[in-house]
């Protein structure tokens, strides 16, 4: 049996500035049965340019005339509440996590945090990659917007200050909220698990819905991170891709489903087909009363249920033989 997914539910900046929402995030992410919950931690002076612009995603989903800076600041969480938020989680046994944006940021979550995320927009950072690997802990890192020769790049940046592929865990991801299925492309998850052997790969998603990553685990995601909000309807640059509390528990459910479908990989029966066989399978069966030593023609055998006798496998072998007793038509040979 493969290990069970790793799901991330990105409360991300769905808390909107307010650490009450957050803390009920998490609630949500425990009742839906995920293994961690993960938010974004950054100083905005660190960030961004005052005069930045927004994305147009994040307009439209905001519907409020601002720079990235000021919806930036507007979102964020200082870290104080970030240890509030750490000790919650471990309060009710499920993972803390949180992406940082920026260096100072990602120094103060290595006493949160045994995993780091890395976000898509860090993906060329050489600095910062350097940074988060000089913490020794196992890395998560989003691909959204990135050749392949990026994500090259930033695994050398990681494994040569210090950490190993077997540390490294690659997402594919589109960066675009929501994605359209056609932009997903779910098998360059597959491409980059061939093109750096060693690293294991995983899904964020970003799509509508929870059919995209259900199917990624069944293509060998290892990880899936997929935002989720309150109510998708709030005013915020990502409520409207990310699922509500139902639906994020519908996902957790499908995953674990597959996650115990893809099995082990060895082609043999299982418990309940092996009671089976007889039943469905057929045998070779006397077409006619026989006696012993006539040569068995194939117009005296017959092949029928139940699979308790010979094996029409073994036809080539028992057909042009003597029987070896005498049978009545319908027996089993």
């Amino acid at each position: 049996m493969r290990n069970k997914t790793f799901i991330i539910a990105e409360a991300g900046v769905n808390h909107n500035g307010d650490f009450a929402l957050a803390k009920q995030l998490i609630d949500v992410a425990v009742t839906a049965g995920v293994d961690a919950v993960k938010f974004q931690t950054w100083k905005t002076e660190l960030l961004v340019t005052e005069d930045a612009e927004m994305a147009e995603y994040q307009k439209e989903n905001t519907q409020v005339e601002e720079s990235q800076f000021q919806m930036l600041k507007r979102l964020e969480l200082s870290y104080d509440d970030f240890s509030e938020l750490k000790a919650y989680c471990d309060s009710l046994n499920i993972m803390f996590m949180s992406t940082p944006d920026e260096e100072q940021s990602a120094t103060f979550l290595d006493s949160l945090q045994d995993i780091f995320k890395i976000g898509s927009g860090e993906l060329t950072n050489t600095p910062f990659l350097r940074h988060v690997a000089k913490f020794g802990k196992p890395v998560i890192i989003s691909t959204g917007m990135a050749y392949l020769a990026e994500v090259e790049h930033a695994l050398s940046v990681l494994t040569d200050a210090g950490l190993t592929l077997a540390d490294i865990t690659v997402l594919h991801a589109t960066t675009d909220y929501p994605t359209a299925p056609e932009d997903v492309n779910l098998l360059a998850m597959q491409t980059i698990k061939n093109a750096f052997p060693g690293v294991a790969v995983g899904y964020s998603d970003h799509t509508l819905g929870i059919e995209v990553p259900v199917a990624s685990v069944a293509l060998g995601a290892s990880v899936v991170e997929k935002h989720f909000t309150l109510d998708k309807t709030m005013l915020g640059p990502d409520h409207k891709a990310s699922l509500d509390p139902s639906e994020l528990i519908a996902m957790v459910k499908a995953i674990r489903n597959i996650d115990l479908a893809l099995g082990n990989g060895w082609k043999v029966p299982t418990e309940t087909e092996v009671k089976n066989r007889v039943i469905v399978r057929k045998s070779l069966i006397a077409g006619c009363d026989i006696c012993a030593g006539d040569i068995l023609t194939a117009e005296m055998v017959e092949i029928k249920r139940p699979g308790s006798g010979i094996s029409p496998t073994r036809w080539d072998e028992i057909i042009g033989t003597p029987a070896k007793q005498d049978y009545r038509a319908g027996e089993l040979i």
